[in-house]
């Protein structure tokens, strides 16, 4: 099937630089990142899961590194995953130091908290002799005291000078590989604080909303602060920020990217909500299909549909659609129907011809023109 048209986003200019094998700005593909929720120093547990996202399609991994112990463990994950690896540093730049010398392929810090100038410049050249990548990541509920005295809150201006700020340190001392997050709990001063800077830098932007909530409420606020952000070409690689599975905030991720026509990634599912039309138990039937084919990678449409008003057309447009009624439904394959099926065997008969169409890619998996 013929992809629905999408409007052109429009991409802010900015500076590339490299995570690892993974390219972020200067228009390359909006990667998709997330962050791992185990104990670090539990390396059986943080390799689990990080080949857990690697299977889920993220593309860049960060791992908090709260003491000597998360550094040494740091460098081992590294030997173990081709996924590029961030080190989150907080407060000691020794952490640092030990998680370049592992190999990290990337830094989040805030130059203001590591201590001294002399203390930040000795990692920034460390990262310089490695061409590893830092991330100053800002969080409005952790701005710098004076900042929130000038501004009286943690307004967007203040976390761009925040921003500002740890930009200027790293420059002087030569440093511009550099990508920065503005990131905020509200949609509105998240969006305000990147458009903010946007016109100061032309830095890649690392976006996403900050202690967006559990799954479904932070996953609704993620995809209205984030949509708002593509939209206006701010956002050059996203974490999805979610009181949930690392693996539920890149499938959203996705999602939301999908929706926007920026990147595609496994099957779309296409479902009504049921109503009082519905002549097949849709929701089990959808649920069941989504679980049987969130493993498959290709980027297809799969339409569910349960009534005769929508259900057919939608099933048409899909690259593998049902349109179910009166205890069976019709299989479309490519716009055409292929075959009517009993409820009882709809699941099965959608999840092959799924797979068919993944398997075949961009060939109709009937031979058919």
């Amino acid at each position: 099937m013929a992809a629905r048209s999408q409007p052109e986003v429009p991409r802010r200019r900015t500076v590339p630089i490299r995570v690892g094998n993974v390219v972020i700005g200067g228009g390359a593909p909006i990667s998709v990142q997330s962050m791992a929720k185990t104990d670090t120093r539990n390396i059986r547990a943080t390799e689990a899961e990080i080949r857990k996202l690697e299977k889920a399609g993220c593309e860049i991994v960060r791992l908090a590194i709260p003491d000597a112990e998360a550094a040494a463990a740091f460098g081992r994950l590294k030997k173990r995953t081709r996924l590029p690896l961030v080190a989150d540093i907080h407060f000691d730049h020794r952490l640092a130091l030990a998680c370049l010398d592992g190999g990290a392929d990337g830094l989040r810090l805030n130059p203001g908290t590591i201590g001294s100038r002399e203390k930040v410049r000795e990692v920034v050249r460390a990262a310089k002799d490695r061409a590893v990548p830092i991330r100053i990541g800002v969080n409005a509920g952790s701005l710098e005291k004076d900042l929130l005295a000038k501004y009286g809150a943690a307004t967007p201006a203040a976390m761009v000078q925040s921003a500002l700020r740890h930009i200027r340190l790293l420059e002087e001392t030569g440093f511009r590989t550099i990508k920065v997050s503005l990131k905020a709990s509200d949609v509105f001063r998240t969006v305000e604080a990147y458009r903010l800077l946007a016109r100061k830098v032309d830095y890649p932007f690392h976006a996403g909303m900050t202690e967006a909530g559990t799954l479904v409420p932070g996953a609704v606020k993620s995809a209205v602060g984030l949509a708002w952000l593509l939209r206006e070409g701010l956002a050059d690689t996203i974490r999805v920020s979610l009181t949930a599975a690392p693996v539920e905030e890149v499938a959203v991720a996705y999602h939301i990217l999908a929706c926007l026509g920026l990147r595609r990634r496994g099957p779309m599912i296409v479902s009504c909500p049921a109503c009082g039309r519905s002549e097949v138990d849709l929701r089990a039937i959808a649920a069941e299909v989504e679980r049987a084919v969130a493993g498959l990678e290709a980027p297809l449409t799969v339409a569910v549909m349960g009534c005769a008003v929508n259900g057919p057309g939608e099933a048409r447009e899909a690259d593998v659609g049902l349109a179910a009624g009166r205890g069976a439904g019709t299989i479309f394959v490519r716009g055409r129907p292929l075959r009517r099926v009993p409820e009882d065997r709809l699941v099965r008969e959608l999840v092959r011809e799924v797979r068919r169409a993944a398997k075949a890619g961009k060939e109709d998996p009937h031979g058919r023109d």
